[in-house]
């Protein structure tokens, strides 16, 4: 089970890798705005949690055989009995769970960092406003 927990590891982060290089870009073109750059990370991050939420949700429901796991996973070590297939479901929904923590405790320091920057007046000043006072 430890080697289906590790190859479900790298399989669940690279695909959350990817997922964090498109926020990190989309995140770069509001480089003109700080605050609001930091927003949109938090909130594409709440939506790939929720994503993930699902995935872990649906995890039972899912056939062992249409994961990207199993195509990794040697012949000896694919679950075939209906105990195996409910441990598989068990370490996929573990794993896109700690994932999903992992997303969502990155959009609430997002969305801290977004709170402060417009608490010290960056917002305002980024993007060449002048606010009298």
């Amino acid at each position: 089970m430890e080697t289906i927990r590790q190859i479900a590891f790298v399989c669940v982060g690279r695909a959350v890798g990817f997922g964090t290089l498109a926020i990190a870009c989309i995140m770069l073109s509001f480089a003109f705005s700080p605050p609001t750059a930091f927003r949109a990370g938090a909130l594409l991050a709440l939506i790939m949690a929720g994503i993930l939420i699902l995935k872990a949700h649906y995890a039972g429901r899912q056939q062992p055989k249409h994961t990207e796991v199993w195509l990794y996973l040697e012949d000896g070590l694919r679950p075939r009995d209906a105990e195996a297939r409910r441990r598989f479901a068990g370490v996929l929904r573990e794993t896109y769970g700690r994932f999903a923590a992992g997303a969502l405790a990155a959009a609430c320091c997002m969305f801290f960092v977004s709170v402060v920057l417009v608490a010290t007046g960056l917002e305002t000043e980024s993007i060449g406003l002048v606010v009298a006072r």
